[in-house]
């Protein structure tokens, strides 16, 4: 009876909000499509794996943060220190493979620690603004934000603000470097992507995680460890954040800590809306902030293609996420 009563529901809402409920759910996929149909309309050379290998290792970095992200947004919080984790990552890792810190006995030990610690790091200054949210009940954004102004102060003081440069193929193959003719980015990403998503699906804390952010009070009645979950929760955004930093670097081979990690909060941020998670929580999409992502480069990419400034691409993208975050309200409401 109650699937009947479901159905008549259905066929009883106005036409226009089924719209709304269906653009809701497949507008990202949609929106890609019509990208990439456009693209291949009127921009020239754009079925060619040239133009794909651009557009994958451009975005691989901010799909890598935006997936932590997305488990952020998802227990109910924000984290605006990504970009400062990217910066503190990529400016330690040279200071260590090229062994201005400790001597190592060969290049690829001193790159295996390189990728390692620097992604510990990162992870540990997740954890830290875990615990301080946690800890002294401060909103995430605010908890969030100690961080994104001191990270990038700190990152800076290892280089001295200078750009380091690097020859070292070894570790410019994490950036640089191919499997079977795909960058390894993209292998790392894709790799990223399929966990988190596992994550979220299969295993108890991905629910606990979703729980959270749904109503953390609930939570936290039904027996969730409501503290130490927000603490993994950042602590993983710490990592994707180290693990991108890693990639950036090793993509230009040389590391800037004023530049690397500049801004990607705001579009990993802007990926997450326009996949379709939710920005007050209780609901993650991670190929949906993979589509968010993907749909964001795109547009940039289109424009630029297309001779239009990089300024309107700002424009275009701010107008996604009021778009995203419309259309997530009137479909709730």
């Amino acid at each position: 009876m109650a699937m009947r009563l479901s159905a008549v529901d259905r066929d009883a809402e106005p036409t226009g909000t089924r719209v709304l409920l269906w653009l809701s759910r497949y507008g990202t996929i949609l929106a890609l499509v019509l990208l990439i149909l456009f693209n291949l309309a009127f921009t020239r050379n754009f079925a060619t794996w040239q133009t794909l290998n651009i557009n994958l290792t451009q975005v691989s970095t901010i799909v890598i943060v935006a997936i932590g992200m997305t488990l952020v947004i998802g227990s109910g919080g924000i984290d605006l220190s990504v970009g400062s984790l990217m910066a503190i990552a990529g400016a330690l890792a040279p200071l260590i493979f090229l062994n201005r810190i400790v001597e190592f006995p060969n290049i690829y030990v001193g790159v295996a620690f390189a990728f390692v610690i620097p992604v510990m790091i990162a992870g540990l200054f997740g954890y830290l603004n875990g615990w301080l949210i946690t800890r002294f009940n401060v909103q995430p954004i605010v908890g969030t934000l100690i961080l994104f102004i001191a990270g990038r102060g700190i990152a800076q003081s290892f280089t001295d603000s200078n750009q380091v440069i690097f020859t070292t193929p070894e570790f410019q193959f994490i950036g640089l470097g191919r499997v079977f003719g795909i960058p390894i980015q993209v292998l790392i990403m894709t790799v990223i992507v399929v966990l988190a998503a596992w994550t979220i699906r299969r295993t108890i804390f991905g629910k606990q995680l979703l729980a959270i952010g749904g109503n953390e009070t609930a939570a936290r009645l039904a027996g969730v460890r409501v503290t130490r979950i927000k603490r993994q929760v950042y602590t993983i955004s710490g990592i994707c954040s180290g693990i991108a930093g890693i990639i950036v670097i090793a993509r230009n081979s040389a590391a800037d800590s004023n530049l690397v990690g500049l801004g990607v909060e705001l579009d990993a941020i802007a990926a997450v809306a326009v996949g379709g998670t939710l920005l007050t929580g209780g609901r993650a999409y991670v190929f949906g902030t993979l589509l968010g992502a993907l749909i964001i480069q795109l547009v940039r990419f289109t424009l630029l293609a297309n001779g239009v400034p990089d300024a309107a691409a700002l424009v275009i993208k701010a107008g996604l996420i009021i778009l995203a975050v419309w259309l997530q309200r009137r479909a709730a409401s």
